[in-house]
């Protein structure tokens, strides 16, 4: 059982000891440290707002009625979106005037998991220096609650599916008409999570045909949550079999996007964003566009291609967003399959991924394949090393780097090597007590070995 406090929020699995896991206790405590440091930032508000949202995790009503509560107890009212997305969430802090938002979410982690994850007044995620204080005024529990008749209100708002759903139709570059006209055959699938209800409810609208699979909402996953080619075997069989365009794959809270070919192979995380960026950079005329250092270089040679500049952040949204911000990206992501598109607003969104993949799709007048094989061919390897506290994580890394100094290393997040036509990137995780090993190369057998190859290499430093 594992509880991590980070800057980005609070993560951990649902039971056991206060302090070591996800407990009511925590929740509360780390909801009261939110709330505080919202009151904190808007000292003369006469009333504070935040916008609550959850996924589909079975422990999710139980904590949403914790959090929710406590921040009553504070005297701030608290609008709830129920089963929401974290992109929904994000949307409805600044159509709802709110200071801030929560949204509950363990994102891809299975289950058992459960988070905490904190937002502005923006509807973006809070950056470290704000993460910082808040787990200070937790670990101080400086906190004080409201008299009786200044305890704030409670009340639930079903009405972002369809909000969220019409903020990404009226988008310039999303092309209602043409998705319409294309005809679209699709399978999805949600995970048994909130993506099963808003995916679907989109394309309707676009005019597609939708064909569900593993769409219930109830938050029993039927394979692991994180949507890597390993985990969906199913929807690669259902599409050949219905003989579908392509297949649509959401994590739990729908910030990632994952796509299928019509022929089953995986289009793959990557290269969501990738042909995202080539149809709005193509539409707009050029552009900048972000990713972080574990994501494809495909996306610099597409944005090149368009006349624009590419630059790489440390991993993480608020990293992304930064320098998104900082360069005037006019889209940007994480190669998880995370779309950012400003025009929308500032966070991964898998409804917008969506409607502009689709878009683009239908203006190609090609096939999922056929585009996905337009694109420069990198392959990718996602590995893991599970830590134990025993494990020197900034000897390993620090150890990796001395190696290979020879090669283009960057440090700014963990250790990038850079060869020639290929890379690797080894971090810590921040969500996970894991070091996560990326590499990529021109080949898939190329990217696996050279995955095998540093894996070899840290187990024998562990040693």
């Amino acid at each position: 059982m594992t509880l991590i406090k980070s800057i980005s929020g609070i993560r951990g699995t649902i039971g056991g000891n206060t302090g070591d896991n996800l407990t009511p206790i925590d929740a509360v405590k780390f909801a009261s440290a939110y709330g505080a440091f919202i009151k904190k930032r808007n000292p003369d508000a006469k009333k504070i707002k935040v916008v609550l949202g959850r996924d589909a995790r079975i422990s999710g009503k139980m904590i949403s009625n914790l959090v929710a509560n406590t921040l009553v107890g504070l005297g701030i009212d608290v609008v709830d979106l129920g089963l929401s997305t974290t992109p929904t969430v994000e949307v409805a802090v600044p159509l709802e005037k709110a200071e801030g938002g929560i949204i509950l979410t363990a994102s891809h982690n299975p289950k058992q998991w459960n988070a905490l994850k904190l937002l502005n007044e923006k509807g973006e995620f809070l950056n470290g220096e704000d993460g910082e204080e808040i787990l200070k005024l937790a670990e101080s529990e400086d906190f004080s609650f409201a008299e009786v008749d200044d305890l704030g209100k409670y009340r639930k708002n079903k009405k972002y599916l369809k909000k969220h759903i019409k903020e990404v139709l009226k988008l310039d570059l999303v092309d209602v008409k043409a998705i319409k006209k294309a005809k679209f055959k699709v399978v999805v699938d949600g995970v048994n999570s909130t993506g099963g209800i808003f995916i679907p409810a989109l394309l309707k609208e676009l005019g597609v045909k939708c064909i569900e699979l593993y769409c219930e909402p109830n938050g029993e996953f039927p394979h692991n949550p994180e949507p890597l080619k390993e985990h969906l075997t199913d929807i690669s069989e259902l599409v050949v079999k219905k003989k579908a365009d392509l297949g649509i794959v959401v994590d739990p809270d729908v910030d990632r996007l994952a796509l299928i070919s019509e022929d089953g192979s995986m289009f793959g995380e990557e290269y969501t964003l990738v042909a995202c960026a080539d149809y709005v950079l193509g539409r707009l005329g050029g552009g900048n566009t972000v990713s972080n250092l574990s994501s494809s270089r495909a996306l610099r040679d597409v944005t090149e291609k368009h006349g624009g500049t590419y630059t790489a952040s440390a991993v993480g949204e608020v990293n992304v967003v930064q320098m998104m911000k900082d360069t005037n990206t006019v889209i940007g992501g994480e190669g998880n399959g995370g779309i950012i598109y400003p025009e929308s607003h500032y966070g991964r969104d898998s409804l917008v991924g969506v409607a502009l993949f689709l878009s683009h799709l239908a203006h190609k007048k090609m096939s999922c394949k056929e585009l996905r094989d337009s694109y420069p061919s990198y392959f990718m390897s996602k590995n893991k090393i599970q830590l134990t506290p025993q494990i020197d994580v900034d000897k390993i890394l620090e150890t990796m780097a001395n190696k290979y100094k020879n090669e283009d290393v960057n440090t700014i997040d963990g250790v990038k090597i850079d060869f020639e036509n290929e890379w690797v990137h080894l971090r810590k995780s921040n969500t996970e007590p894991i070091i996560r090993i990326y590499t990529e190369s021109t080949s898939q057998e190329a990217a696996d070995a050279l995955a095998v190859r540093v894996i070899d290499e840290i187990k024998e430093v562990i040693k």
